[in-house]
């Protein structure tokens, strides 16, 4: 077992060299463990040593040894902490945002949050320990689903881009990064993410859109994210006062296809999601993408907002499968799937109806016997309608043989 020793604030620390073991926990939880242990770049840590440090915290030895880590919400529950506003009066001063907004507490320390909405998600802390299960995982088998690496479906600049404003949670990237997989967008941009990039709980959360995640790129601001673009939609949930080309997804879809079959390279901005985008960012686009929703609630999932736009693009591409398409499993077209089947010949849904009316013929089905004719005929439209198969029919023909028999004519030991 590593040895562990006990900080000033009751935190347990790698001995040596110092190093808190939430802090490497943490590290390696969000990003890679070969860039966590580079980030870190504490002696002796390599990934042979590594196993210990996160044993200790998976293990929950710091319970016997009264201890916790910051950020843990261990230590939330040792403090007695039960609601947010019991957090903020437990310390000095809590700071939001670029500092305008200072809410001052009864206690000691400081804490900064880019708003109060993420501080009222975060401020109990996160299960560290479970955290550690995970990275041991990691260390042990890999990164899950590495082995789904996926490739784009089109060359660069052939599909747009989609550019996602400051985005705040790594799991709603790895949620928009699955979407684009699903629907050949292979371009993904971020405009400084909250979290930082690249982000292990992106890639998790993408299910095994790897090469999305991989190929993603980070920009401080939105002008580099847009710089080699030719044309931008928004995509905006409210008004804006912009004299600009309102557009629905499909026909923005639309104008991005014609504009990139001319060599133009096209993009998808989409806002935060907490407040969208603001409309000075919006200026900087060439169109409005308004997709029809319900007027009294028309807020979307960052990850819903992409999937539609990505469902548009795909609905009229070549690429397009209804379905996944496997080495058992060809592509399949709208409409009844036959499968190894072929439909019914006219002379073999002649046959069948000539073998039902003689059956009825035979059992006095047709009575009156001059509502024969119409009666037969209602019958021949009805079968027609089924559009059966050969194998339908020939199963059909079993039936009435079958019942043809009458009573008494079951088959031995039936």
């Amino acid at each position: 077992m590593v040895a562990v020793k006990a900080g000033r604030n009751a935190e347990p620390l790698i001995d040596p060299p110092g190093i808190a073991v939430g802090a490497v926990v943490h590290a390696c939880h969000v990003t890679t463990i070969d860039q966590a242990l580079t980030a870190l770049d504490v002696p002796g840590l390599t990934r042979d040593t590594l196993e210990p440090v996160l044993q200790y915290c998976a293990g929950l030895k710091c319970i016997e040894d009264q201890l916790t880590c910051p950020g843990c919400k261990r230590r939330t529950e040792v403090l007695g902490l039960e609601t947010l506003d019991q957090f903020i009066l437990s310390k000095r001063e809590v700071i939001v945002g670029d500092g305008r907004v200072r809410i001052t507490g009864e206690g000691t320390g400081t804490v900064r949050t880019p708003c109060l909405e993420s501080l009222s998600r975060q401020w109990s802390g996160e299960n560290y320990w479970f955290w550690a299960r995970r990275v041991i995982r990691k260390l042990r088998h890999g990164i899950r689903r590495a082995h789904m690496q996926g490739e784009p479906v089109a060359g660069e600049g052939e599909t747009p881009s989609v550019i996602l404003m400051e985005p705040q949670l790594a799991d709603n990237i790895g949620m928009v990064a699955r979407a684009c997989a699903n629907f050949g967008l292979d371009d993904l941009r971020l405009v400084n993410p909250r979290d930082g990039w690249p982000n292990e709980k992106a890639r998790i959360a993408a299910s095994g859109a790897n090469y999305i995640i991989d190929d993603a790129r980070a920009f401080e601001t939105l002008d580099e994210s847009l710089s080699d673009l030719n044309w931008v939609g928004a995509t905006t949930a409210r008004q804006r006062d912009l004299r600009k080309p309102v557009m629905t997804p499909e026909q923005a879809i639309a104008e991005m296809r014609a504009r990139i079959e001319r060599g133009e390279r096209c993009g998808i901005l989409f806002g935060r999601e907490r407040n969208g985008l603001e409309t000075s960012e919006v200026a900087s686009a060439d169109a409005l993408i308004m997709i029809p929703v319900n007027s009294r609630f028309a807020s979307l999932n960052l990850a819903q907002a992409v999937l539609l736009l990505g469902y548009e693009w795909m609905r009229n591409s070549n690429e397009r499968s209804l379905g996944r398409v496997t080495t058992y499993e060809r592509p399949l077209s709208e409409g009844i799937n036959m499968g190894r089947d072929r439909p019914a010949t006219k002379a073999e849904l002649i046959g069948l109806f000539e073998h039902l009316e003689a059956e009825l013929e035979n059992n006095g089905f047709f009575n009156p016997a001059h509502r024969k004719a119409v009666v037969a005929q209602n019958l021949r439209t009805m079968l027609s309608r089924l559009n059966a198969t050969e194998q339908e029919v020939r199963t059909f023909r079993g039936i009435v043989a079958t019942l043809a028999q009458g009573k008494g004519r079951r088959p031995k030991g039936s």
